[in-house]
């Protein structure tokens, strides 16, 4: 995809290459940060990887994120390839499921490119554990950003962790450099559907497409007895995994040992000598003011 748009350019020694790995379908805010992605010129962006997000809704949940990532890539004239992830969880801590995602993974760590690898993670972390479990050499060859898990030091019940706590003890316990958003962190960037209408949805047909999608879910689950969602506000939690690429916001995280995960999602400190980056902080106005105004730059450009 070309960034012409732009009446600037980023010197390609700071470009990065970059492999998304979503559960598109899950909710509604994939769907931003998988378009803030693609419109950044930074970003030398090799490909989506569709992921699961369990069988709590869907049958068929990872072909359903694959669907839905097509459909943002068509809405963008993107020609960014789309590969298919894992279709389930790992059956347990020894076992990798393969599929096209993980083999993507292994294949862009082990090219010999010098620009540095980041794969973000807007779900479970299946693909990464399977493709560490299928080469382990990948370890070294990449870095992982990962939207999930509870808050520390004690953890707790989240969504992206919940699709796979094998994966993600998987993860923990290897030495591949790790990013982690909490749920504490993630849920801070906060939005009203009024601030994407006037914001996002005169942006052409991605605009459009990706305020009606949310409102579409919005009212979906609106009328369930639950506490979420509110009604008229959303948190674009996904989209930290786009702006830290950006500025990795280096007073807004803390080295951390890497926990072992329980069955109830609790962290358990019992090592120190692997440590991650865990983010307490991520600024949600430079996040949010980069994405539209690459939306509306793109729209403009395009005659959207």
């Amino acid at each position: 995809m070309k960034h012409d748009f732009y009446s600037y350019r980023v010197p390609d020694p700071k470009r990065i290459r970059l492999l998304i790995d979503t559960d598109a379908k899950n909710e509604a805010d994939d769907q931003y940060a998988i378009a803030h992605a693609l419109l950044t010129p930074r970003f030398i962006n090799k490909g989506i990887i569709a992921a699961h997000f369990g069988t709590r809704r869907t049958t068929r949940s990872m072909e359903e994120s694959f669907e839905e990532a097509r459909r943002i890539t068509e809405l963008l004239q993107s020609d960014v390839p789309v590969f298919k992830g894992a279709p389930e969880a790992l059956p347990d801590e020894r076992t990798p499921v393969p599929s096209e995602g993980a083999e993507a993974i292994i294949r862009e760590a082990l090219a010999d490119d010098p620009h540095p690898l980041f794969v973000i993670f807007l779900g479970p972390l299946t693909d990464l554990a399977s493709a560490y479990l299928m080469e382990p050499r990948i370890a070294e060859r990449l870095t992982a950003i990962w939207i999930g898990g509870g808050a520390y030091p004690n953890g707790g019940r989240e969504f992206n962790l919940s699709n796979d706590i094998h994966a993600a003890n998987v993860v923990m316990e290897s030495s591949i450099p790790l990013w982690q958003v909490p749920r504490n962190v993630y849920s801070s960037m906060k939005v009203s559907l009024a601030e994407l209408e006037h914001r996002v949805k005169p942006c052409g047909e991605i605009g459009k497409y990706l305020f009606e999608q949310l409102v579409r879910f919005n009212e979906e689950y609106g009328n369930n007895t639950e506490r979420w969602p509110l009604g008229e506000a959303w948190s674009l939690g996904d989209s930290p995994a786009v702006s830290l690429l950006l500025d990795d916001h280096e007073y807004g995280y803390e080295w951390k040992p890497a926990p072992r995960i329980t069955p109830d999602m609790h962290y358990v400190h019992c090592r120190s000598e692997r440590k991650i980056r865990v983010y307490h902080d991520v600024d949600s106005r430079f996040t949010l003011e980069d994405m539209y105004a690459k939306l509306a730059l793109f729209a403009a450009k395009s005659g959207q």
